[in-house]
């Protein structure tokens, strides 16, 4: 029979509303449509590996949520960085006081999993502030000795799993030098954040005292990329470089002081506040940066729309709501960061 995701399945709907009322589940709505999903992939896929790719999917994703939920309240940032990276080396002592930083401001850390600079950030962090996410690979990454007792490690079998783990959960993402999936996970990153697909965050290139690892990248993208159109101008405040361990730690930290998160209410763009701004500061807001506004619109203070009932916790917080042109995201990091001058 042709299954349906509307209510059309005649017997089929009534075992499933009979299932779900047994076992009981949040989203009941939800849940259904999953099920319905699967029951159709088992009647349009008879090649098993795809069917275990989407199996191991789901149950990755799950265990995920369950690890993580517990953990929602407090802001958590990503590292990346190079497993091979020695503890002697000074690149590995700046990724642990950066580490030591943020948990003393209450953030918590989130790795690989593995040695060298993933190990670094849970070292700085500590256990109790940490968490590892990490692969099965044939060589290099073992859960490092910091989190091998912790009860938040997470073991993913593929790649675009795991990395939604390290973006989903993030309020920032600093990157210390590596090698090709410390790339990967830049490119990832910046890619997702100029195209919209992951919310504004802090980026943080962090390098040693006297390198140029980040630097050569930016000259890369400044000489090659920015002359032939391939980026724009305004990419370059998606990120900032430093060497410092303590700057790192401002970026991260002011980029909430006033901005503290935003989401998409229909075509809405709904950024919330940790305080009301004044009407004043919202007509600075519109003069400095009318160009990432559509035409003849202008930026409200608003209340929780009704379709944000589903993050109760944030429904008191001030607002704006702005008709974001979706295109500009350098140009919104810069606009938060002038939310947070005020």
């Amino acid at each position: 029979m042709d299954i349906s995701f509307t209510r059309s399945n005649g017997h089929i709907d009534e075992l499933i509303d009979n299932l779900l009322e047994e076992v009981g589940v949040h989203h009941h709505y939800i849940i259904r449509e999953m099920i319905l999903s699967a029951l159709k992939a088992g009647q349009t896929s008879d090649y098993l590996a795809d069917l275990k790719l989407m199996r191991t999917t789901m149950k990755e994703m799950r265990y995920t949520n369950k690890v993580f939920s517990p953990y929602r309240s407090r802001r958590k940032v990503t590292i990346f960085g190079s497993a091979r990276t020695l503890p002697s080396e000074p690149i590995y002592q700046k990724c642990v006081r950066f580490s030591q930083l943020l948990a003393q401001n209450n953030y918590m850390v989130i790795t690989g999993g593995g040695g060298g600079i993933m190990q670094a950030g849970n070292e700085g962090a500590g256990e109790e502030n940490s968490f590892a996410v990490n692969i099965e690979l044939p060589f290099e990454q073992d859960t490092n000795r910091v989190m091998k007792q912790s009860d938040r490690v997470l073991m993913y079998k593929y790649f675009f799993n795991r990395k939604v783990a390290f973006l989903k959960e993030a309020d920032a993402v600093a990157l210390f030098p590596g090698g090709f999936g410390t790339l990967d996970e830049a490119m990832e990153t910046l890619t997702l954040v100029q195209t919209g697909k992951n919310p504004p965050i802090p980026l943080v290139l962090i390098d040693d005292n006297n390198g140029t690892y980040w630097e050569d990248l930016f000259e890369f993208m400044r000489d090659v990329l920015l002359p032939k159109g391939l980026i724009s101008g305004e990419d370059f405040g998606l990120f900032t470089i430093t060497r410092s361990a303590e700057e790192a730690m401002e970026v991260i930290d002011s980029f909430y002081t006033v901005y503290h998160s935003s989401r998409y209410v229909g075509k809405l763009l709904v950024i919330r506040l940790n305080k009301a701004l004044t009407q004043h500061q919202i007509e600075t807001l519109e003069s400095e940066f009318s160009e990432i506004l559509l035409p003849d619109t202008r930026i409200e203070a608003v209340s929780a729309f009704n379709k944000e009932r589903d993050q109760p916790d944030l429904w008191d917080l001030p607002r704006l709501a702005i008709h974001f042109n979706r295109r500009s995201y350098g140009l919104l990091n810069s606009f938060i960061r002038r939310i947070n001058s005020f």
